[in-house]
């Protein structure tokens, strides 16, 4: 595999551990409000790409300091490699956490039944039937209903998360994402940030920020449906 960046240290994208974030190149979704616009437009030159060995290298050099790592993009997903180079940090004694946006649930139910990865976060972007239609008219709204499914019955620690952004999410769209998740362990509420997103004209004439009141409306409606929600 070769990853578009390295994060050498986070304390808050793996609960409870410290650990490094890997940032595979390439995405099969454009969402305008992405905050990692340079690894959704493709591979990364290889001037600046960071090949498999050197992963290994490091993570041998940061044992003892580092608890986990997380994976995230782009999305991994699409990495054909991803099972094997998983399976080899993991023979490294490092816990693996896994970001995914949940279109590609048969290569997630491979991870999941290979036991190649430790912990799932799956971005839910808006209501699951509404993502042909703004997400990606590729994407089958069966797919994030199948991963959402193989997640929550994989017996492993997760979560789910969505970032509040306008028009991707208002009340209504809450409730129903909130009914699709039924029963989860972990709902998270993200905050969106107008800074180095994807496509910053699609929101140069539009009121697209929810405050931190608005996110706690937003929690009200998702708590009912779920064990924990919080707002980050």
């Amino acid at each position: 595999m070769i990853f578009g960046g390295l994060q050498k240290q986070s304390l808050i994208d793996f609960p409870g551990k410290i650990s490094c974030v890997l940032f595979t190149s390439g995405c099969n979704f454009t969402c305008p409000y992405c905050h990692n616009p340079d690894l959704v437009r493709g591979p990364v030159k290889q001037s600046v790409a960071l090949k498999e060995e050197s992963i290994y290298d490091f993570l041998e050099k940061r044992k003892g300091f580092l608890d986990g790592v997380v994976i995230s993009g782009g999305e991994p997903t699409l990495h054909r490699d991803l099972s094997t180079f998983c399976r080899n940090i993991k023979k490294m004694g490092y816990p693996i956490k896994l970001d995914t946006n949940g279109s590609r649930p048969e290569t997630l139910k491979q991870l999941i039944w290979n036991h190649s990865i430790d912990y799932i976060a799956m971005d839910i972007k808006t209501d699951p039937s509404a993502y042909p239609r703004e997400i990606s008219n590729h994407m089958n709204s069966a797919n994030i209903l199948e991963s959402i499914a193989l997640i929550m019955t994989a017996g492993m620690s997760y979560e789910f998360r969505t970032t509040c952004v306008k028009p991707f999410v208002d009340q209504p769209i809450m409730e129903k994402i909130s009914q699709a998740i039924q029963g989860a362990d972990c709902y998270a509420l993200q905050q969106f940030k107008n800074e180095n997103v994807l496509s910053p004209e699609y929101f140069q004439n539009a009121a697209c920020h929810y405050s931190q009141s608005d996110l706690k409306e937003f929690q009200a409606i998702a708590a009912p449906w779920v064990k924990a929600c919080i707002v980050r």
